[in-house]
């Protein structure tokens, strides 16, 4: 017994082929002919005008960023050796205040907890009354 596959026409895998390759370019980088037939017939994203602030501050070109350019000075100075000395000793008493606020926190801290409230336990009572839906025994 022989196996028969269905055969498709050749103009539907033609068809099949189209649809196969414009997905494939579809995905290639820099143009996309489905976003742009979708774009023109007005299904597409709309495109929106880029804000002044972001045009000024981007360059025109993105294509190149250079590496391991340095750029012309500092923006601010160098801080002498007074000022860095000046700021470890700022940098000192704000530990200090620190260590000392944690001190006091720890000293509140350590108070033992309190003493869980003892609830009475209800022991169950029992009735006197038979609870037994039969009433002929």
């Amino acid at each position: 017994m022989r196996i028969r596959f269905p055969t498709a026409s050749r103009a539907s895998a033609l068809l099949l082929a189209t649809l196969v390759a414009a997905n494939v370019t579809a995905c290639a980088g820099g143009s996309n002919p489905v976003r742009d037939i979708a774009v023109a017939v007005g299904a597409g994203p709309k495109v929106a005008a880029t804000p002044d602030f972001v045009a000024q501050s981007r360059p025109q070109n993105l294509d190149y960023m250079p590496i391991g350019r340095s750029e012309e000075g500092r923006p601010t100075a160098a801080r002498t050796a007074e000022e860095v000395k000046a700021e470890e000793a700022e940098l000192d008493a704000l530990r200090a205040l620190n260590e000392a606020a944690g001190a006091a926190a720890a000293r509140l801290g350590g108070t033992p907890p309190p003493e869980p409230v003892k609830i009475p336990v209800n022991t169950p009572q029992r009735s006197s009354r038979k609870t037994n839906s039969n009433t002929n025994r």
